[in-house]
């Protein structure tokens, strides 16, 4: 028993990895689900990504910790570092023209890289391959275990369409007609144009329904002239 928790002891870093991961999934299923673009994946690796730099942190003010007579700060240049990749992972963050924002996944990818890079530069060889570990599960294997078990809303996706129907048809009954064919419907915009009236709004689907399939269900509806869908992932 004493030689189990001195072997505990001696990793607890992967304990509070472990805990940092379930912190970052709880907070990002959060946000998924109230489809916010700050989701899963970007919450797992900057808690897993700031646990590694806080443990690397507090190991290094001992293992590396000098007598006065050459006083140093391990953690000046690291922290120059961090702040000058933020810099580079606001470049990789944009805004698109469905109004979607995407590559927060890739920003907090490129935190991760330099994070990794600070903790195995600090001789932290161990920390820094379980760090890549839990990075690999929070990008990969835990979302696509909630893609097949989890709630229904991450088994959903967002299509953007814009529809354009003869002047004199009845809106309601396309409206009723989309949900027969089981695409739920939110944020709707109607505008009337001179000869023609434009439908504007945001379908969910099924994540395994693919957009052309939406497009041609849309375009075989009564009295649609032409349809616009543009995926919103």
């Amino acid at each position: 028993m004493e030689l189990f928790f001195e072997y505990i002891d001696e990793y607890d870093f992967v304990v509070k990895l472990i805990f940092a991961t379930l912190a970052g999934i709880i907070i990002g299923l959060e946000r998924e689900l109230k489809g916010k673009p700050l989701g899963l994946k970007t919450c797992v690796i900057v808690s897993v990504m700031a646990c590694l730099l806080t443990i690397v942190s507090y190991e290094s003010a001992f293992l590396y910790s000098k007598e006065y007579s050459r006083p140093m700060d391990p953690g000046r240049i690291p922290s120059y570092v961090i702040s000058g990749i933020g810099f580079l992972g606001a470049g990789v963050i944009l805004r698109r023209s469905n109004e979607a924002i995407s590559g927060l996944t890739t920003a907090a990818l490129v935190l991760a890289s330099a994070a990794l890079g600070i903790t195995i530069g600090a001789g932290f060889f161990i920390e820094g391959a379980f760090g890549v570990i839990f990075i690999i599960l929070g990008v990969k294997v835990i979302p696509s275990l909630f893609d097949k078990v989890g709630p229904k809303k991450l088994k959903e996706k967002e299509i953007k369409v814009k529809i354009y129907l003869e002047k004199d048809m009845d809106l309601t009954m396309v409206m009723k007609e989309i949900h027969h064919k089981n695409l739920a419907i939110k944020r709707v915009k109607v505008k009337e144009e001179k000869d023609d009236i434009v439908l504007t709004c945001i379908i969910t689907t099924k994540k395994i329904v693919y957009t052309t399939d939406v497009y041609y269900e849309l375009k075989s509806l009564t009295g649609v002239i032409q349809a616009e869908v543009e995926n919103m992932d």
